[in-house]
């Protein structure tokens, strides 16, 4: 039987195919070029038994290139029956037809090996599923999965809690009781008369930094666990979070604050409940506060909306979970995540917040199911009774200068008995091996840590007895701290009648700016004086942004010195709005501009009359004087003269 394959086409002529390619020597090589294409198809020692199988070595061994061809003819087309040779004008086309097959041999040959890879993966992927499925079962059998491995692994971590350090200084020095937080008694309490009652409410505790709020929160519940008519049990928790770490995953995937859901699909879900197409609920430190209380230490600084899925949680004392992979009418589903997806898991707590910022700063919607308790800043007093106690629980003795240097350069306890613990390790460091005298704590050691600290005095007294022509003190107030501002005033007769200009640093801003101008008016009501006949220059030293009108009394003094030559007191400062027609009006943070004035070492301080009732009680080293108008004020802060004493 023969069989006779048609050239292509597009085939050349063979006198145009061997003139073009080359003749002869060119057929060779395209021939011999298809038999190494075929060894490396079907590999040298398989092409040559199909050879062998096809009768087509002897064939192929020929010099005859008509020959050879039938020899690829009877390989490619898979026929040993093949006897016909070609006419060499018909090899061109004859090795055409052997290209196309011999293509077509290829792409097959590379989808098979394609195929054979997936196959072979599968099958290894079953295999090694398989094995984890019998191990799985052989340790569920066997009661486990320990092995010497972790067995060896625990073992060094019980080792390791036989290793610890001992506890840091805060942890040593930390109040343990609410008698021992210095200076917020009367913060302490509004908590208590908050925990004390059978109807205890939810807090959030507003101050400064290291003033004592996150202490005072720990050992509210332990002094609520005593009093007879409050809810809280001995078991009562009490679970601590930062509102700066809380993270949570909008697709509800985590949430370790509320609680979420592993889906079967999700990569932390237990394997036992994977093969069921269980989801399974993981509780938050909601629930686990469950019966106490639960603070969240910067709670101003949480997410807005995990705030408003915290309210939530407070106002059903429930969580409720849900998941498209819950089927209630499973038998296979346990009965704990049956009842929290029927049910609920409860979440009935008491929550204590506490920030550093303002009220006006946190959501209105918290804020509303929150009472409000203020803790105050620590003057250099509460400092001192700071470090006075804890130096008494480490057992050293200090220098009388030690505690009041300590004050000068903070007003956060924490930081106080930081620079205390430094100055214990250095004693300690410092003292001979021989020595067995009592530890103490010397100016010079204390110097040196404030040195390496590189800390500065947070407040340098600003008063004094003597009087100052065109310089008065107002206050200022930043955060929960109040600071004085050193307003000074300039007056020269201008050199025409008339045209004189008034110059005001730009950096203290609109508000004070306007106060200057509103004080320049009040000035020619009250005393005569156009000041259009005068250059006036208002400084706020310091560069210091005035956000609000309560500058204007001061302002008001300065200009008023200067004017008529006559000295204020350095002792006094003055808060207060002042109007067109000379009334001083309200003005807010009256506490912490008290306090500011305080630190600076001022006795006295001028208030609005409206603000009475905003003096904080028990000042002993200030004294706070209600005014009503700037007549009121004008003999108050008047001195006798520039040089008195």
């Amino acid at each position: 039987m023969t069989l006779k394959r048609k050239t292509s086409k597009a085939s050349l002529s063979p006198d145009n195919y061997r003139q073009d390619m080359g003749g002869d020597r060119f057929l060779h090589k395209k021939i011999q070029a298809l038999y190494s294409l075929l060894g490396s198809i079907y590999g040298t020692d398989k092409l040559v038994i199909k050879a062998g199988k096809m009768e087509a070595i002897s064939l192929l061994k020929s010099r005859s290139m008509e020959k050879k061809v039938l020899g690829l003819q009877r390989i490619v087309f898979e026929d040993p029956t093949l006897d016909e040779l070609s006419s060499p004008e018909e090899l061109p086309g004859i090795l055409k037809d052997i290209e196309e097959e011999i293509a077509d041999l290829l792409a097959r040959k590379v989808v098979e090996d394609n195929i054979e890879k997936k196959i072979s993966t599968r099958l290894q992927e079953r295999h090694e599923e398989y094995l984890q499925d019998i191990k799985n079962q052989v340790l569920k059998e066997e009661g486990g999965a320990e092995n010497a491995q972790t067995l060896k692994k625990y073992a060094l971590l019980e080792k390791m809690k036989g290793q610890q350090l001992s506890r840091t200084a805060m942890e040593h020095l930390r109040p343990k009781s609410l008698e021992e937080i210095v200076g917020q008694e009367r913060g302490i309490r509004s908590l208590m008369a908050k925990l004390a009652s059978p109807y205890p409410q939810n807090i959030i505790i507003y101050g400064p930094p290291g003033v004592g709020k996150t202490t005072a929160a720990r050992l509210a519940l332990e002094a609520a666990r005593n009093l007879k008519h409050t809810p809280f049990s001995e078991e009562a928790p009490f679970i601590e979070v930062d509102g700066t770490t809380l993270r949570w995953d909008p697709r509800e995937t985590t949430n370790p604050l509320i609680g979420s859901v592993h889906d079967p699909i999700y990569q932390g879900a237990r394997r036992d409940l994977i093969d069921g197409g269980i989801p399974e609920p993981k509780l938050g430190l909601v629930s686990e506060a469950h019966g106490g209380i639960l603070f969240i230490d910067e709670i101003g600084e949480m997410d807005p909306v995990l705030q408003r899925k915290l309210l939530k949680v407070l106002e059903d004392k429930y969580v409720h979970f849900d998941s498209a992979y819950y089927d209630a009418t499973d038998p296979r589903i346990p009965k704990y995540i049956q009842h929290i997806f029927e049910e609920g898991a409860p979440a009935d707590f008491l929550l204590i917040g506490a920030t550093t910022r303002f009220p006006e700063e946190i959501s209105p919607a918290l804020r509303s199911r929150c009472t409000a308790v203020f803790f105050e800043p620590l003057h250099p007093g509460h400092i001192q009774a700071i470090v006075v106690n804890a130096a008494r629980r480490l057992g050293i003795t200090l220098d009388p200068e030690v505690p009041a240097i300590i004050s000068l350069y903070t007003i956060e306890g924490r930081q106080a008995i930081n620079i205390l613990a430094d100055a214990y390790g250095l004693a300690l460091y410092q003292q001979s091996r021989e020595e067995e005298e009592p530890l103490r704590i010397t100016e010079d050691i204390i110097r040196e840590v404030i040195q390496a600290g590189r800390l500065s005095p947070y407040g340098t007294s600003k008063a004094s007895s003597r009087g100052e022509v065109g310089k008065c003190f107002g206050l200022g107030v930043s955060g929960y701290l109040g600071s004085v501002l050193e307003i000074e005033a300039v007056a020269f007769p201008a050199r025409e009648a008339g045209k004189g200009q008034l110059r005001f640093n730009e950096t203290a801003g609109t508000m004070a700016k306007d106060s200057v101008f509103n004080a320049a008016s009040l000035i020619r009501r009250i005393t005569g004086a156009d000041i259009s006949d005068y250059n006036l220059h208002v400084n706020i030293l310091g560069g210091g942004n005035i956000d609000g009108p309560s500058a204007g009394a001061a302002i008001f003094l300065a200009l008023v010195s200067a004017l008529q030559g006559k000295p204020l007191r350095q002792d006094t400062a003055v808060t207060g709005e002042v109007s067109l027609q000379g009334k001083i009006k309200p003005v807010g943070g009256l506490p912490e501009k008290i306090y500011g004035a305080r630190m600076a070492g001022l006795q006295r301080v001028l208030v609005p009359l409206e603000n009475r009732d905003d003096i904080p009680p028990g000042l002993k080293d200030c004294h706070v004087l209600p005014v009503r108008d700037v007549e009121e004020i004008l003999p108050l802060v008047m001195a006798p003269d520039p040089d008195s004493q």
